[in-house]
């Protein structure tokens, strides 16, 4: 009988802890073990004068990371939830530490990365995306918001980028990453292993490893991105989605006569009505919350509501479960989602508060 396979592996590459997600089947998608053995690890290597450098990849070539493992989500859910509050208080808190870590920590967002994909990789000091790289935050398709830090991210994207992407769940190219603030380098994917070789030796030959040198060493390895699709639609993107709420971004989606923006309208419309209002709500107090960890102690709020509600049960059957693409969502509309409703998201819950900020 074959040894189990371990779902992270880590392992020490010239001076640099390689860290790699290793589920390519599952599109390397999020476990709670997964989650406690990336900061277990994480928190060893700070203490490790051999790491100088942390590169964090995914297994296979189809993406770093899916998001986390939302069919144990679902059936948790469906339990009562415990388990998966006990995975976004780890897994928020993972975030918080790579934001904050003390080595350069650099992430290749090769491939499919979304949701918990996003919050291991895109708060890191050096971030990079090839031609292969599809990142979304497509929380509202699947009736929650966007999480992991993620809310912060979108609320400081260009303009009103961050809403568009939120409220359609819309992902973006390597160009479109770069333009929106997930990511710094468009390396491409044939110069990857090239580049993890240099600085597993460039790392190796140091007695120390600063973000800017690491960072310099990738920018050598690094072309100008293809373009970013969105740069040309800022115009009705940013004046559509600053209206003050998501009754009046369709309609104002919907009479542009533009055909993009009626493709976000639609968009914005299958997805779960509670969703889509409360990630408003949820990203414009982001742009004034003072640190990542008041984002995530926000999102940890929203995260426990939904597990108390139907979308995200009803979500994750209809896009993963049985797969129909078609969701039920309760209350069914906008206009039926009360302002009492996103609160209720929004507000402290005692006895069940993340504490990070």
């Amino acid at each position: 009988m074959s040894a189990e396979v371990a779902e992270v592996q880590a392992f020490l590459d010239g001076g640099v802890g390689r860290l790699v997600l290793n589920r390519p089947r599952a599109l390397n998608s999020l476990t709670h073990g997964m989650v406690t053995a990336l900061r277990t690890t994480l928190d060893d290597w700070a203490a490790d004068d051999r790491i100088r450098a942390v590169v964090l990849t995914g297994a296979g070539e189809r993406g770093l990371c899916a998001g986390g493992d939302i069919r144990a989500m679902h059936d948790d859910a469906k339990a009562g939830g415990a388990g998966t509050r006990a995975f976004f208080r780890d897994e928020y808190r993972l975030n918080a530490l790579i934001a904050r870590y003390p080595k350069p920590y650099v992430a290749v967002l090769d491939g499919i990365t979304m949701g918990g994909g996003v919050g291991v990789s895109a708060h890191g000091a050096v971030r990079i995306v090839t031609e292969r790289s599809t990142i979304a935050m497509p929380e509202t398709r699947i009736g929650i918001a966007p999480d992991v830090g993620g809310s912060r991210l979108l609320a400081h994207a260009p303009g009103e980028l961050g809403a568009h992407l939120a409220l359609t769940a819309a992902s973006m190219g390597p160009g479109d990453a770069l333009l929106c603030g997930f990511a710094d380098h468009f390396v491409p994917s044939p110069r990857i292993p090239d580049l993890l070789d240099a600085l597993g030796r460039r790392t190796a030959a140091a007695t120390g490893s600063t973000t800017a040198e690491v960072a310099a060493l990738v920018a050598a390895h690094a072309e100008p991105a293809p373009p970013a699709t969105l740069a040309a639609q800022r115009g009705w993107i940013d004046a559509c989605y600053a209206a003050d709420t998501v009754e009046e971004i369709v309609e104002q989606l919907l009479n542009s006569g533009v055909p993009e923006a009626k493709e976000a309208a639609e968009a914005v419309l299958a997805n779960s009505p509670t969703a889509v209002k409360t990630t408003l709500a949820a990203l414009r107090r982001a742009r004034t919350l003072p640190s990542l960890e008041a984002v995530l102690d926000q999102e940890y709020r929203i995260s426990c509501a939904a597990l108390e509600g139907h979308d995200m049960v009803e979500g994750i059957r209809a896009q993963v479960i049985d797969k129909d693409r078609n969701p039920r969502w309760k209350p069914g509309t906008l206009a039926e989602v009360t302002a009492a409703d996103v609160a209720r998201f929004l507000a402290p819950r005692e006895g069940d508060e993340l504490g990070l900020a």
